[in-house]
């Protein structure tokens, strides 16, 4: 499988279990790209739907995918501290400078304080029926949940005390290289 390269800008894109486009964020600068994870960042960056309307990301953004768990990470950074939206997700392919998943519709908001709340499961339940969701992916996207929250209970990947900082200080180096080239 093909990697992106740090400080390479990649679009990023999310799908539907029927094959349909949901959203697109059109750059995201690569901060680290392996075969099992890819972390990037954006702030204000245009975001497509799939009806067509358009809207900018408010703050800057550190992104988690990671190809063997079955959610990504979204780290929002605000004035009164850091808030991460998690989606429960296919893990993520790379092809053609862009990342792709399909998004599951269940999602997991954390708050800087690191309580959280699991969100959208009557829109889960809704296309679980719509698109005939198998009952192996139900299991696979709860026991991804329950994996989640241990991971914000115990402060792992990027929810771990130093995962900002060391990443938000790549993503100034490349915006600032970026600035003066």
């Amino acid at each position: 499988m093909a990697v992106p390269a740090e400080g390479e800008t990649i679009q990023i894109h999310s799908y539907k279990h029927n094959g349909r486009i949901h959203r697109v964020w059109q750059e995201t600068t690569v901060l680290k790209g392996t075969n099992n994870i890819v972390i990037g960042a954006n702030e204000r960056t245009l975001v497509r739907e799939s009806d067509g309307r358009t809207w900018l990301t408010r703050e800057p953004s550190i992104c988690y995918f990671h190809a063997e768990h079955w959610f990504n990470i979204i780290c929002m950074l605000r004035d009164d501290g850091v808030y991460y939206y998690c989606n429960i997700s296919s893990p993520f392919v790379y092809n053609n400078g862009s990342l792709k998943y399909i998004d599951y519709d269940l999602d997991v908001k954390v708050f800087p304080d690191m309580s959280y709340t699991l969100l959208d499961e009557d829109e889960f339940e809704d296309h679980k029926r719509q698109m005939g969701y198998p009952e192996v992916i139900d299991q696979i996207l709860y026991r991804n949940v329950d994996k989640l929250i241990s991971w914000i209970k115990q402060r792992r990947g990027p929810f771990a005390q130093d995962f900002i900082e060391v990443w938000t200080s790549r993503y100034e180096f490349h915006k600032h290289n970026r600035i003066h080239d």
